[in-house]
């Protein structure tokens, strides 16, 4: 019965989604572009998500120096940590607050979007605390304008509606879904990505590539989803190596920036599955990176769904030159071995187990469209299939 009330409960979102104003950000193509943005809407005080590593690499140095020459006060939180913490998004609302910024920009990867799209959403609402902000639909008010700047190609967060947030006192991730948190423009400068090393480079690729198999192989998927998610996965196959061996590759950088836009327009719309929810949990109680748990998890929950996905994956594996789904789990696993990315994890320990399937569950069912629903069995034995 559970199982039947999750497909009911899918295919009803699905329908209501047709209702929903989808939308796309205004794209700019140089941090110039943003810069000229910004300072000609007539905002002075801008609040800057980023993270300590970036600051310390210097990529928001050009940005930083424009704004100020634009006549634009910056005030920068750094402290952004992977997947950011409650007290990280409280922090930062509280800096735009003080300066009274008018305007938002998220500089990084995904941890400093998501930062950057619940300050907006505690603005726009700021009698909801970020915990009851968790799930759908519980913002629906306009926010501040937010810019995005990708310097990863992975994660697709300039086009998404998701946010995840942790709460450390429970060791729990979780994610926050509504229209209102889409940047308002995003910014797609391949450059900013030029110094990503290897491994970053490898495991936000393969999270842009889980974002397109899940959402193709999902069951909401609407033609201009199964387009964009088709494209993305060729984009990723053809670039992503040459991305990782050569990092002054700009012509690849440029590629996967383009894949995991794509791959984000796929997702945002018809969601993603087990790959993400089990990734999560383990992220959550790990501290796993998050393009790293979703390149891990990826061919092992592949794996399990067998037939039911063999169709769809046979689909993407024909749009790469391959023959069938089994080639194509097996490609991936042989981009992972490549790029130096393990097989599984050797954290995890058999006590958590059940904890982890808990979290797991909870977060895909009933939402998320998967070609298996799995239960907390199904997914204490795929993560038993990862413990090294």
């Amino acid at each position: 019965m559970f199982k039947l009330f999750c497909r009911v409960f899918q295919k009803t979102m699905k329908l209501s989604a047709c209702f929903l104003p989808w939308k796309e950000p205004t794209l700019l193509r140089s941090i110039d572009e943003l810069v000229q943005h910004i300072a000609n809407s007539g905002v002075k005080h801008v609040l800057v998500v980023t993270d300590e590593v970036l600051m310390k690499l210097e990529l928001p140095t050009a940005m930083l120096a424009g704004l100020q020459a634009a006549g634009v006060a910056a005030h920068v939180y750094d402290k952004t940590c992977p997947n950011p913490s409650i007290e990280n998004i409280e922090a930062a609302r509280a800096m735009y607050v003080e300066h009274a910024c008018t305007a938002i920009v998220a500089f990084g990867g995904g941890s400093p979007m998501d930062c950057a799209k619940l300050v907006g959403a505690r603005i726009a609402k700021p009698r909801k605390s970020v915990a009851k902000l968790r799930g759908l639909f519980k913002v629906l008010k306009k926010l501040p304008p937010l810019y995005a700047v990708p310097t990863t190609a992975g994660t697709g967060s300039e086009v998404t509606i998701a946010a995840v947030a942790t709460n450390p006192a429970t060791h729990e991730k979780f994610a926050c879904m509504d229209p209102s948190l889409l940047p308002k423009f995003a910014v797609l400068d391949p450059a900013l990505t030029l110094a990503l090393p290897p491994h970053m480079t490898s495991t936000t690729g393969m999270d842009a590539l889980t974002h397109a198999v899940e959402a193709y192989i999902g069951g909401s998927n609407t033609k201009k989803t199964a387009s964009n998610a088709v494209e993305a996965t060729k984009l990723v196959f053809a670039n992503l190596e040459a991305a990782y061996q050569d990092g002054q590759n700009l012509a690849a950088r440029k590629a996967m920036l383009e894949a995991s836009y794509m791959a984000g327009i796929a997702f945002t719309r018809a969601y993603v599955g087990n790959i993400h929810a089990i990734s999560h949990a383990l992220g959550a109680l790990y501290h796993v990176p998050h393009g790293l748990g979703n390149a891990i998890v990826m061919p092992h929950v592949l794996q399990f769904y067998g037939e039911k996905a063999h169709k769809r994956l046979g689909e993407l594996a024909q749009a790469v030159g391959l023959n069938n789904a089994e080639e194509f789990i097996a490609a991936i696993r042989g981009m992972n071995e490549r790029m130096q990315i393990p097989t599984g994890f050797s954290q995890i320990k058999l006590e958590d187990l059940p904890a982890l399937a808990a979290r797991a569950t909870k977060e895909a069912n009933p939402l998320y469209p998967v070609p298996v629903i799995m239960s907390r069995n199904d997914v204490m034995n795929v993560i038993k299939g990862m413990m090294e």
